[in-house]
């Protein structure tokens, strides 16, 4: 069953900061002396500034290869639920647990940022949550203030809430499957230290996930096969996409998916399942887990990924045509292929009503 959760009477409680240098630049690290209370009035805008990256991401969970006992963020996550009292000694240890994880060169300083948030609701229940954010990066801000009687302008330094790197809540739900976490790292780079080192979680592998995660995986592997073969025999990049969509359409049109019979249906071939195959084995090392066989499909998240299909058309000459999912299935009504004998060279032309860009 997945897990519906909601924002709008969250509150934070209080916060512990600290500033996650690099050790190996022997950067150091600094950590809040006591809990940051938070006013009244400042109370609803954090919360929902701390909270707003977290909609729409799927579920995680703390996974050790003993016992969830011996996991240092699960215990430290349980302490503050257990006795928010607590909050700035275990945010403390979570502080320095980034601090020893942070040994790569390209891991970057940063400004973390742990609180305790009461009154998320999870599956029509109010729970806490515990929410750590680190910003890699501080950007200027113009600031007025009156002063003396006049007004004044500053330049100050601080955090674009929009642009936080790296963040994760834990959800006080389902504290003995290792609760459910969400995260996110926009920079991509060190996801594996944010996700595996750090935080040590793992993706709960229900029908969203497996639906998207293989998904994805058919688009990627029909859109490479599709273009080897347009190598070798100048197939329309259209075609391209209408492969990826033709894939995605034996996801509409079951219930459940089966890899047996995705394979039958959809890649048709021995060799081509063989290559599949090898392409999720890939995907499963690096993402640490094995991606279930069976699964029930949820068709939101299949709706979804066709909106995402589309084709782009790249030129030696540098043009690019980018096609909208909605024209990338049916292009022939716009565009149209050919050669010219006195310029000895390839042409699409394109059709329109009105030029909709002015």
């Amino acid at each position: 069953m997945s897990v519906k959760f909601r924002f709008p009477s969250a509150i934070t409680t209080g916060l512990v900061l600290a500033k996650v240098g690099h050790p190996q630049r022997d950067e150091p690290l600094l950590t809040s002396k006591q809990v940051c209370t938070i006013t009244d009035e400042d109370q609803e805008a954090l919360s929902a500034l701390f909270l707003k990256p977290f909609k729409n991401l799927g579920g995680h969970r703390f996974s050790h290869h003993v016992s969830l006992e011996q996991h240092e963020m699960n215990t430290c996550a349980t302490a503050i639920f257990a006795d928010p009292a607590c909050l700035l000694e275990k945010g403390c240890d979570i502080a320095k647990r980034l601090y020893a994880k942070s040994n790569h060169p390209n891991i970057k300083s940063g400004d973390l940022c742990i609180c305790l948030i009461r009154d998320i609701e999870v599956n029509g229940q109010l729970t806490q949550g515990l929410c750590i954010l680190k910003s890699e990066c501080v950007v200027p801000f113009l600031s007025i203030a009156t002063r003396d009687g006049d007004l004044q302008l500053s330049a100050e330094q601080g955090i674009n809430p929009d642009k936080i790197d790296k963040g994760c809540l834990i959800l006080n739900h389902q504290p003995q499957k290792g609760y459910h976490v969400l995260i996110f790292d926009r920079s991509g780079t060190d996801s594996r230290f944010w996700v595996r080192d750090f935080l040590g979680v793992v993706p709960i592998t229900d029908s969203p996930f497996l639906t998207n995660k293989y998904a994805d995986m058919a688009v990627a592997f029909v859109e490479q096969e599709a273009r080897e073969q347009a190598r070798n025999d100048d197939t329309p990049p259209w075609e391209t996409c209408t492969a990826a969509r033709n894939a995605l359409g034996y996801f509409e049109d079951k219930e459940k998916f089966s890899l047996q019979e995705f394979e039958e249906q959809v890649l048709k071939t021995p060799a081509a399942a063989a290559r599949f195959a090898a392409h999720r084995a890939q995907i499963e090392k690096e993402q640490g887990h094995r991606l279930d066989d069976s699964f029930d499909i949820s068709k939101k998240d299949i709706t979804k990924a066709k909106k995402k299909v589309s084709a782009v058309i790249k030129l030696d000459t540098g043009v690019e045509i980018h096609l909208k999912p909605a024209l990338a299935g049916k292009p022939d009504a716009v565009i149209e292929r050919g050669y010219d004998d006195t310029k000895g060279m390839k042409f699409i032309k394109v059709f329109f009503n009105r030029d909709v860009s002015v």
